[in-house]
């Protein structure tokens, strides 16, 4: 049996960029509150979260129930939201979508919409009042532009994740 030199370096680089990509890309959308926009209420959606979720509708297989911890508390930290809060919504969203996804016979477009949606509508609201126990204000009037925007901003954060999908799976 001959053997190619550089083979096993190969397969782990390709690895690495098979599991890494998902995650960076879930890193680089929680960096996205380090952009300095000034506005007078939360607009910009939890891209972090969007991403996680999108990369879960996808491809279900990809996070193992864990991955909501280190993600969601780099969320924390690079969001401010209170420590430990990303890490506990994040991983409740995954053991969610397990549950939903082992109980539902069918699975459409509309379907996954729907649950995220629902998911990010009470990430925001259980985070404004994890938020508020912690100090911060309570006003929900301000935050439904938010949580309308995560909403319709869905669809193209899941097609974001299939793009990179595509491009992950062709390196």
């Amino acid at each position: 049996m001959t053997r190619i030199i550089g083979q096993d370096e190969n397969v782990a680089l390709i690895r690495a960029q098979l599991s890494l990509i998902p995650s960076a890309s879930v890193i680089a959308g929680s960096l996205l509150p380090i952009i300095p926009i000034i506005a007078q209420s939360p607009i910009l959606p939890p891209l972090g979260i969007m991403i996680f979720l999108g990369w879960r509708f996808l491809r279900p297989e990809i996070w193992p129930i864990w991955a909501g911890l280190p993600l969601g508390l780099f969320d924390d930290l690079i969001s401010g939201n209170p420590i430990g809060a990303g890490m506990m919504l994040w991983t409740i969203a995954l053991m969610v979508l397990d549950l939903a996804n082992n109980r539902m016979v069918w699975r459409d477009y509309w379907m996954d919409w729907l649950l995220a949606g629902t998911a990010l509508t009470l990430y925001i609201l259980v985070m404004m009042v994890l938020t508020t126990l912690t100090g911060g204000g309570w006003t929900l009037v301000p935050i439904l532009p938010q949580i309308l925007l995560t909403v319709m901003l869905f669809p193209l954060v899941l097609r974001l994740c299939a793009r990179l999908d595509r491009w992950r799976l062709s390196l």
